[in-house]
């Protein structure tokens, strides 16, 4: 059985949050969550409720900004010939296609390239600078890559080609000899916003040039607030915290998906599943747009992606979205083929708080999917996972990292950078490529500075509770005002709330074999909650048993459909009630 997660229960002023509750004419479980999450007066939590576009931060303050735009502005006024380099992943793809379409409304010429991820892998290659001279570029602009790219940049000098690199990976300590480096994680830059993602970046030089051209200010406001829709998708697929800029971009990107013109996006939500003017959450653009988007780049080939949403034929946009479906199947059968042979090794030698660092590595993984599959196992084993794939021809191992909260990635990888071909990443998130014969060391080697640096307690899942209520307060109206903080995400999970020292009141319902439904009893009132995959902890939830509940209020279309409240409560985790001692 795996170990009891360590509740962190909330500790604020009930004076503060009653004030807060009165003064935004909100429950208390609501304002229990603004106060937790730094919202303590009603000025700052109607601001966070209701972000305004006009609160989006002005381009010009980030670093190279003016530079960038001047040249870009330039390219476009000369006709000359750009080349946008993208990433594969969802990031780069919104990014490609954003800023290919606003320099084409504003007169330019751009094509672009992406690169293909199992033989071309992760960043910038000086052949494709060379290929671009050959064919007349004198502009690359880089999205989402590039921060790494310093010898990519001095080829590209050599053969009089400008570049611009917008990125927010984390740089190194000397920056690429580019023309402008737009990067809010610079250490000289001062933009206020540090957790843009890629196609963040690439909105901000698009916002810039939108500014500059001579339009009504309501057409260059409809165009700037066409292009979040994708830079929302983008930024809830890259998983950057959605508060700041990010939560305006993603509040106002989605509420746009009710009104969508693009042939493509349009196919893609409805393979996905949203019709009629339905508006998905960030968390369903999270688990069923962007999945379908990134499949391109992990199976097949990210132009697909990029042409569908560019693409003006109805019927071509819905082929390609098919395409991305059937994709998106089968990248989902190969993630959890290797998920399955993880584990497996794993119930032969357990693991144990000996390892505090994971690395699994075999021949012919299909490296598309190894990020996902470490983020899986970061989740069962909380702690430091890469995934790696041995190349027999080349003799390489690729894959990636990803982590816990307490444990930097990125920093890790830095202290052992001659084992690497290459590496880079995030705090949370890293590729690498090292020689396959090399694992060994780097097992050994991630295993000893993690193990400098997190205890058996970091091994524990934490689970943070924002409010404590009861199962009367589990309501309509407090589903309602829960709602209104979303989007929820990164940075900004969705309420957890405990309901403390419930009672199991009948036997839980197994429903498919894995799922439950549980019926909890407090002061007389009686809430079915749904418990995904709780089958296995069904002993857990004996009738009669007295428990605390960790759930969550969600929308439940399905309920909606079939004409009952158009709302659950989900189960997310249990103890015995006697364990608040």
């Amino acid at each position: 059985m795996a170990r009891q997660a360590r509740w962190l229960l909330p500790k604020l002023d009930r004076g503060e949050v009653e004030a807060l509750s009165c003064a935004l004419g909100v429950g208390i479980p609501a304002a229990t969550v603004l106060c937790g999450r730094g919202f303590r007066d009603a000025a700052s939590a109607r601001h966070f409720l209701c972000p305004s576009l006009d609160d989006l931060h002005d381009p010009l303050a980030m670093r190279g900004m003016d530079c960038a735009l001047d040249r870009l502005t330039r390219a476009i006024h000369n006709r000359e010939k750009i080349l946008i380099y993208g990433d594969y992943d969802v990031d780069g793809a919104t990014s490609v296609v954003i800023l290919k379409r606003s320099i084409e409304l504003a007169g330019g010429v751009a094509d672009f390239h992406v690169p293909d991820r199992l033989k071309d892998g992760y960043g910038m290659r000086p052949e494709v600078v060379e290929t671009a001279s050959a064919r007349g570029v004198s502009l690359i602009i880089s999205v989402d890559t590039g921060i790494r790219a310093a010898e990519v940049v001095r080829r590209a000098s050599e053969l009089s080609i400008d570049v611009i690199i917008t990125d927010h990976h984390l740089p190194e300590a000397e920056l690429p000899p580019a023309l402008a480096v737009l990067n809010p994680n610079r250490p000289d830059c001062d933009y206020p916003e540090k957790n843009l993602c890629g196609v963040g970046v690439a909105f901000k030089l698009v916002q810039a040039l939108v500014a500059t051209l001579d339009w009504p200010p309501d057409k260059r406001r409809r165009i700037l607030e066409s292009f979040l829709k994708l830079v929302a998708i983008g930024t809830v697929a890259d998983v950057v915290p959605l508060t700041g800029e990010n939560r305006i971009i993603v509040k106002h990107g989605l509420r746009g998906l009710r009104d969508v013109r693009s042939p493509g996006l349009r196919a893609l939500l409805e393979v996905a599943g949203f019709s009629g003017g339905s508006i998905p959450s960030a968390t369903q653009v999270a688990f069923r747009i962007a999945p379908r988007m990134n499949a391109a780049g992990r199976m097949a080939t990210a132009n697909d992606v990029i042409e569908m949403l560019l693409t003006a034929d109805a019927e071509r946009a819905r082929v390609l979205a098919e395409q991305l479906h059937a994709l998106n199947t089968e990248r989902q059968k190969t993630e959890g083929e290797i998920v399955e042979t993880i584990l497996g090794e794993c119930a032969h030698t357990p693991i144990d708080d000996s390892q505090p660092a994971l690395v699994f590595s075999a021949p012919d993984w299909h490296r598309g999917v190894l990020g996902i599959v470490a983020s899986r196992l970061v989740e069962r084993f909380h702690r430091p996972v890469f995934v790696l794939s041995e190349d027999r021809e080349t003799g390489l191992a690729q894959g990636s990292g990803r982590s816990i909260k307490r444990f930097h990635l990125l920093e890790a990888l830095e202290s052992m950078p001659e084992l690497f071909v290459k590496f880079g990443g995030h705090s949370h998130a890293a590729g690498l490529t090292l020689g396959a014969n090399d694992v060994g060391t780097f097992r050994q080697r991630l295993e000893e500075y993690a193990g400098a640096r997190l205890t058996p307690e970091d091994f524990l899942p934490e689970i943070e509770i924002d409010a404590v209520l009861t199962l009367r307060e589990v309501n309509e109206k407090t589903m309602a005002e829960i709602s209104a903080l979303a989007p929820f995400g990164c940075g900004h999970p969705a309420p957890l709330f405990a309901a403390l020292g419930v009672e199991v009141a009948g036997p839980p319902i197994v429903w498919k074999e894995k799922h439950l439904r549980v019926p909890l009893r407090q002061e007389g009132r009686i809430l079915w909650l749904k418990a995904w995959n709780f089958a296995e902890r069904l002993s857990e939830l004996s009738q009669g048993s007295r428990v605390d509940a960790a759930l969550t209020l969600e929308e439940d279309s399905y309920a909606a459909a079939n004409g009952l409240p158009g709302w659950s409560a989900v189960l997310r985790d249990v103890r015995p009630a006697e364990a608040r001692a």
